[in-house]
């Protein structure tokens, strides 16, 4: 278990990190290198427009490599989404800007964060069926919850590179070549990630399976509509949340507030190493006390916390930045600790993971793909943003009334015989 929850964490951790630093790129430097003949604020919500493109191929994604899982198993689909993951990233790190080859630029641009997407998407569930699928019940929470220590990992890396990169180069430097170092790194990492993956023991309860489904997305489409719908409803707040605070409060508090983009990067990544060390801890919880509880606490601490989370990053003072980060954060990492859990117990292993992909993939893209955008247009006005705490509070309510209508899925814990006498 050790050895499998090592690896999966690690290609999570990786191709978070390949997803992520284009999203903090988006935020601080993809809009005039690809979109410089459009006003500043145009520029910024065309390249967060790029970042969306990520999310609405993962479905794609999901449905791919799920039917991959379901059919041929779930180590392929950890080797050959992370390969996918890994070469789009670096060829984003090449390619020529809208300076040297005009609208080609950003054409290929949207072309490789597509394919970026569809890495990402199949990733999570073949990551997440490996270790539940061979964790013993009482423990399928704990040992789930490895992959999900990933995306906070990928943020530490992904915002800890552009931080040591802002310290060390100036702003000309930064904007003629060293946003591209990233990207490149990225290449590194798949090797790595892809030299722990390739020795990995099968899924046992894909080996067990005596029938596969010969469609897998088709059966759950038909038998498991209300449950996908639920389950991408439900995780649309941790997406929203979480990709809000990596994105464009980044983007808000360097270009609104003049806060040093070295300074917000640090506070990103600090709130990251403290979320990332908690998954567990939570995860833990989500065993002892049910998965379902632990999501609707978590959505019901987005939901409160998103005004004061709103002022506090309204302020420009770095300290109540990270407050209101660290805020958010806790909340999302409360349902994602349980969810690794939650939503391969939710489907029948012959469809699980096509179900769990699919599912997982949709609720980001609810939550994730027009979020940064929605956030800049409100947050265009004079004053303090309260319309992006309206639109991050109303999609945690959506969430949490999803949450309320799942069933929980801990096991039930044996009870100790009665004593005779």
């Amino acid at each position: 278990m050790s050895r499998l929850a090592a690896a999966s964490l690690a290609g999570t951790a990786i191709e978070f990190y390949d997803f992520l630093v284009y999203g903090i790129a988006a935020a601080l430097v993809l809009g005039p290198k690809f979109f410089p003949t459009v006003s500043p604020l145009a520029g910024t919500l065309a390249a967060l427009a790029t970042f969306g493109v990520g999310f609405a191929a993962r479905p794609l994604g999901s449905a791919l490599f799920g039917h991959l899982g379901d059919r041929r198993g779930r180590r392929p689909v950890l080797v050959i989404s992370l390969l996918v993951t890994g070469l789009a990233t670096v060829a984003v790190g090449c390619l020529p800007t809208y300076d040297s080859i005009g609208i080609a630029a950003p054409v290929l641009l949207v072309v490789l964060r597509f394919v970026q997407g569809v890495g990402v998407g199949g990733e999570w569930g073949g990551a997440v069926l490996l270790t539940a699928e061979h964790a013993p019940a009482g423990r399928r929470g704990l040992w789930s919850s490895f992959p999900q220590i990933g995306p906070p990992l990928g943020s530490v890396l992904a915002n800890g590179i552009m931080l040591a990169l802002s310290a060390a180069l100036s702003d000309a430097q930064f904007m003629l070549w060293g946003w591209r170092l990233p990207f490149l790194f990225a290449g590194v990492l798949t090797a790595a990630g892809l030299a722990l993956r390739t020795s990995l023991p099968e899924s046992p309860d894909f080996l067990e399976q005596r029938e596969r489904a010969r469609m897998p997305l088709v059966e759950v489409a038909r038998e498991h509509g209300r449950l996908l719908l639920l389950t991408a409803g439900a995780l649309a707040a941790s997406t929203a949340v979480s990709y809000t605070m990596s994105t464009w409060a980044l983007s808000y508090a360097v270009d609104r507030l003049g806060v040093d983009r070295t300074v917000m990067l640090g506070c990103t990544l600090s709130v990251a190493v403290i979320t990332g060390a908690l998954i567990p801890v939570a995860a833990v919880l989500g065993d002892r006390y049910g998965r379902r509880p632990l999501c609707l606490l978590g959505c019901t601490g987005c939901a409160v916390w998103m005004f004061p989370m709103i002022g506090l990053l309204s302020t420009g003072r770095p300290p109540l930045i990270f407050l209101g980060y660290l805020g958010a954060m806790l909340g999302c990492v409360t349902m994602l600790a349980a969810v690794a859990a939650y939503l391969p117990e939710l489907y029948a292993s012959r469809v699980r993971c096509t179900g769990a992909s699919v599912g997982y993939s949709l609720g980001t893209v609810l939550g994730g793909a027009l979020t940064p955008m929605v956030a800049t247009a409100l947050a265009h006005g004079p004053g303090a943003p309260w319309g992006v705490a309206v639109y991050l509070t109303a999609v945690a309510l959506l969430s949490l009334g999803c949450f309320a209508l799942l069933p929980d899925t801990r096991p039930a814990v044996p009870q100790p015989a009665a004593a005779t006498g």
